[in-house]
């Protein structure tokens, strides 16, 4: 039988509508539990104790002022710690890079600054939290290396490379030879201040000792799965004497993607207390661990006097830890993105003695983009080309990179689209050209670009006898309204109304699912949940056509509609017998299918899959004070079929307003003296509030794509990732100023 996206008919289909989310109610109502708010009868609250040193040992720890409170059962330390496997291989995670992960309380060796060195666990929080200041921790401290530009000299090529990264091609053509002969010549330096994700919901974790000896734990992570080989490789333990659990997370932005250091101080003080432990961090805590790292970019543009790209050099150095070698993929979108004969992109790493990085939503492309996307700019500028003409001479329908054509590639219509919407024909391209009263206003755009993935997943669904639907699989919501589009997809391919359909995620007792993460779970998930649904589908049609006098007995399954709950032939509403009566004639009270899916390694041998964007953006700058207002933004994305429009928009806006923020706002400040963030608290680290957001405008883009059956590019990330390089080069358009340092502050307008 042929598999189908959907056979829902009219009205009755859900999929390609802007639905509200079928999770809202339980937020707005406070029903949505995170990981920091379950509990049990004996619950232990834990407080952890952060190192003051960015680097060194510890050489004395004194835990008697804090054991002596009222309260508290135990202080651990690395001196304390029970017999847990210290080999490094057993922390490693899902999405890890390559080096020695993080092991806490392993031994008095110190980092980073915030490090953990103890963990005080106490019947309540505010007596952890008191104890924990009692804590007295003596070092032997060394000078710390966290100043990046001081490292550049000494950078590296990582030997290991982290597991689905591109490293940078091999250069084509010769791209210093062409560089030098070029008429037309642009070479600039671009960085971008180190980020930290704040999102809204800390990082928790609520380990629960069950009566049976095993163990529940409640984490803020973006994949339950990660968590759980996590915890099994750490304490030795078996996927069935833990299960995980995350059915909400309040915001992660890559930050939940690995499992973090709370997460093994609970089950480490349950394993030892045999007691339930919660762990909570403060929100300076957070600023102790993953992060979007700073880099140092370089890019080279020689052109001839029409614009044509002649040769194309992006090199970045990005910070790592010490102990590991995180990687992005930064300069490889240079070499996508534009047509070129001569081509070299380099990325190496420098060692710092700060915690390990973290993906950030569109982790590599928002660095990397603002750095070709502002010199591309300045190309423009210099060839006296209006920007979108720039891109278009340049245009390419295949990857240079891998010299494959795209599956889709839309962008084209995102540049004319967008321009339509934001009026860019009335642009004055001069700069300092256009004014309102006491402002300079500025017009700027980029174009984005986003790996288009599929992962392999898995997915479960239950029909049962009155008619409902119960789907799922491991995977999270992030936020996103996963809960919602999958919900969308199971309702059509069943022809069930919403509220008939129950999703649940983020569980390990549910079907295997990827972290939720890449912009790849409406792909992965999606289709997982598709195939199970329309697997029951047809079994239910088979019951349907053995019905006695059934008016389908004759009929193919290509032939049917599933809608309003019923089977019918298409076209003739007549002749059709209920989901209902059709399971009680076969005698099944349910029918429970797994399904599986995975990215078509046909389509992939033969196309390469990219979601794009065109961002158009308005500034406004106060000359005398030099304040930046975002007034206007109109982002057009191509990211193939549109799953749900309203959720599909709230993920470009939102990626729109941290694609601001990291424009103006963001920078987590470092005092190399002491090798740590300074502005640990969201009073000093700015995020765009209310009255920095302005007019945000979406459009999707037509585009059809065959990477997946159903046509899904994913919408997470692509709204970010040409944002701050629009917003840049509006600035400069409104002043004549090219700041390429961000986030763009007063200071460096004035």
């Amino acid at each position: 039988m042929a598999t189908q996206i959907s056979t829902a008919a009219g009205t009755d289909r859900h999929v390609g509508s802007p639905r509200s989310r079928v999770d809202g109610p339980a937020k707005v109502t406070g029903l949505a539990k995170y990981a920091g708010e379950f509990t049990a009868a004996d619950l232990v609250h834990g407080y952890v104790v952060g190192s003051t040193i960015a680097r060194g040992t510890i050489t004395g720890i004194d835990c008697a002022a804090a054991e002596a409170v009222p309260g508290v059962l135990k202080v651990l330390t690395h001196a304390n710690r029970p017999d847990v496997s210290g080999k490094a291989d057993s922390y490693r995670d899902m999405v890890g890079p390559p080096g020695t992960p993080l092991r806490p309380l392993y031994d008095a060796n110190i980092l980073f600054s915030g490090q953990p060195v103890a963990l005080v666990l106490a019947e309540d929080f505010e007596t952890a939290r008191y104890a924990a200041s009692l804590v007295k921790v003596t070092y032997a401290a060394e000078t710390p290396e966290t100043d990046i530009d001081a490292l550049v000299p000494t950078a590296y090529d990582p030997p290991t490379k982290r597991d689905g990264i591109k490293p940078p091609p091999e250069p084509w053509g010769d791209a210093d030879a062409a560089f030098g002969k070029a008429p037309i010549r642009v070479e600039r330096q671009y960085r971008m201040a180190n980020e930290h994700h704040n999102p809204m919901e800390p990082h928790a974790s609520t380990v629960i000792v069950e009566a049976d000896g095993t163990y529940t734990a409640y984490d803020k992570i973006q994949g339950v799965a990660n968590s759980q080989q996590y915890l099994t490789g750490a304490f030795g333990l078996k996927p069935e004497q833990v299960r995980v659990m995350n059915p909400y997370l309040g915001g992660g932005f890559g930050a939940g993607l690995r499992p973090q250091y709370q997460l093994f101080l609970a089950m480490l003080a349950a394993k030892d207390l045999g007691r339930s432990v919660r762990v909570v961090l403060t929100r300076e805590q957070m600023w102790s661990f993953t992060y979007r790292p700073e880099a140092v970019q370089t890019v080279s543009l020689g052109a001839s006097p029409d614009g044509a790209l002649q040769a194309l050099r992006h090199d970045a150095v990005q910070g790592t830890s010490r102990y590991e070698d995180y990687q992005e993929n930064i300069v490889n979108w240079s070499g996508t993105l534009y047509k070129c004969d001569n081509v070299k992109l380099t990325y190496r790493l420098a060692k710092l003695d700060t915690a390990t990085p973290g993906d950030m939503r569109a982790p590599g492309a928002v660095s990397g983009l603002f750095a070709i996307e502002s010199a591309m700019d300045e190309l423009a500028v210099e060839t006296g080309k209006d920007p979108i003409e720039l891109r278009l001479i340049n245009y390419t329908d295949s990857d240079p990179v891998e010299g494959k054509p795209y599956g889709s590639k839309a962008l084209k219509s995102c540049f004319e689209q967008g321009a339509a919407r934001f009026g860019w024909a009335k642009r004055d391209p001069k700069p300092r050209s256009m004014r309102e009263g006491r402002e300079l206003v500025g017009w700027g755009m980029a174009s984005g670009i986003w790996e288009a993935l599929m992962m392999p997943s898995s997915a479960r669904a239950v029909l049962s006898a009155d008619g409902k639907l119960e789907i799922g699989n491991s995977t999270g919501d992030i936020g996103t309204g996963t809960y919602t589009i999958l919900t969308q997809i199971g309702a059509d391919a069943l022809g069930l109304p919403m509220e008939d359909v129950t999703t649940k995620l983020g569980d390990t007792n549910l079907a295997e699912a990827p972290v939720a993460g890449g912009s790849w779970t409406a792909a992965s998930s999606g289709t997982a949940v598709m195939k199970a649904c329309r697997n029951i589908a047809a079994q239910v049609f088979v019951l349907a056509r053995q019905m006695e006098n059934s008016p389908l007995a004759n009929v193919d399954f290509e032939r049917v509609v599933f809608t309003g709950g019923r089977i019918e032939v298409a076209g003739d509403p007549s002749r059709g017998v209920s989901i209902k009566d059709a399971m009680r004639a076969g005698g099944f009270e349910t029918i429970e299918v797994t399904e599986k899916a995975g990215p078509d390694s046909d389509f992939a041998k033969q196309f390469e899959c990219y979601t794009h964007q065109a961002v158009f953006v308005e500034v406004k700058v106060d000359e005398d004070l030099g304040q930046v207002r975002v007034t206007r933004v109109v982002s057009a994305i191509a990211a193939g079929k549109i799953l749900n429009p309203k959720t599909a928009r709230s993920q470009i806006i939102g990626a729109t307003v941290m694609g601001i923020g990291s424009a103006l706002h963001e920078e987590s400040m470092l005092d190399h003296r002491l090798g740590r963030f300074m502005n640990r608290n969201l009073g000093e680290y700015h995020v765009p509030a209310n009255a920095d957001i302005h007019d945000l405008d979406v459009i999707f883009v037509d585009e059809e794509d065959k990477a997946n059956p159903l046509g899904v590019k994913g919408v997470g990330e692509i709204g970010i990732v040409g944002t701050a390089a629009a917003i840049a080069n509006a600035v400069f358009h409104a002043t004549g100023k090219r700041v390429r340092d961000l986030p763009i502050t007063i200071d460096k307008l004035l």
